[in-house]
This record gives structure tokens, C-alpha cells and sequence, in this order.
């Protein structure tokens, strides 16, 4: 598995439009999806944070969290664009981070991010995860409709 810096040097091609669909409206939005308990499949929209150090989200206590705690398997989707279909989509395992001074840096980086909704910052019962990537997906179309999306994977071997 890769971190997300990792990744973007070994593929930038799929690396720089991901992040550009995952903060498509100024700030990180995605769909995040987990494994529950009895092995179900579990879906939330959820707030990718983009760092020097790689790709982290600060997750509320709630089941995804707790899915992530007891099993880091994870898919993150960017969510579905105004004028096409173009979507990225990446997988891998997440881990928490117990880094206090990163913590710190995601944290201010978060609340600037999204100052014009004036949030506050994470709270300490919210975990931060790093998303490490074992796949991703890529689709290009040139807009609704398009009946030959291009399609581009990488795997991590």
C-alpha cells in the first residue's frame, strides 16, 4: 500500500485529477465507504483532508469510526459532478494517527479550509486516519451521457 504522496509520484497522471474531483467545490468531499461488523458495507459522505504528508480525515465518533478502528478496509468516492461523469475512486486500508503535532496541522489546515463556513476544529474524540491507497480508478467523460468513458487503474503491486 501507498500513501497518497507516494502514489502521486508514481502516478501523477491519476494523482492530480483526483485531488482536483475530491475538492471539486474548495474543500475535500467524498463518499467513504467501510466494513461493518457482520461484514456489510457502510456509507457516508466525509471531509478528505489534503496534506504534504498524504490524504487524512478527522472522523466524528460514530460507527464508520468504528468500523475504521476495527477495520481499516475503506473505498472513497469523489462525489458526482455538476457538468459530467467523471469520478475517482481509490481503496486501501486506513490508520490512525497519533501524532500530536501533525493532528495540530491537520486541524488548523481544516478549520482554514472551510473558514467560510467558520466550523470548529476537530474535536479530540475525532480519530484521524490516514488513507493508504492499494487502488484507484479514474473515469473521464466528456460529460452526461457519454457512452465511451475512459477508464484508468492502477494497482499497487
Amino acid at each position: 500500500m501507498k500513501t497518497w504522496n507516494e502514489f502521486g509520484a508514481l502516478r501523477p497522471d491519476l494523482a492530480e485529477p483526483g485531488r482536483a474531483l475530491l475538492y471539486q467545490v474548495g474543500v475535500g468531499l467524498a463518499y467513504l465507504a467501510t466494513t461493518r461488523p457482520d461484514g456489510a458495507p457502510r456509507l457516508h459522505p466525509m471531509c478528505p483532508v489534503m496534506h504534504d504528508a498524504g490524504l487524512f480525515a478527522f472522523i466524528i465518533p460514530s460507527p464508520k469510526q468504528r468500523d475504521l478502528r476495527r477495520d481499516g478496509r475503506y473505498a472513497l468516492h469523489s462525489f458526482p459532478c455538476e457538468d459530467n461523469e467523471d469520478a475517482f475512486s481509490f481503496s486501501g486500508r486506513a490508520r490512525l494517527v497519533a501524532d500530536a503535532g501533525l493532528r495540530s496541522d491537520l486541524s488548523a489546515l481544516f478549520v482554514a479550509e472551510r473558514a467560510r463556513f467558520a466550523v470548529p476544529a476537530p474535536s479530540d474524540e475525532d480519530g484521524l486516519f490516514e488513507f493508504l491507497l492499494e487502488s484507484c480508478l479514474l473515469t473521464r467523460t466528456t460529460g452526461h451521457g457519454d457512452p465511451e468513458p475512459v477508464h484508468q487503474v492502477w494497482r499497487d503491486e
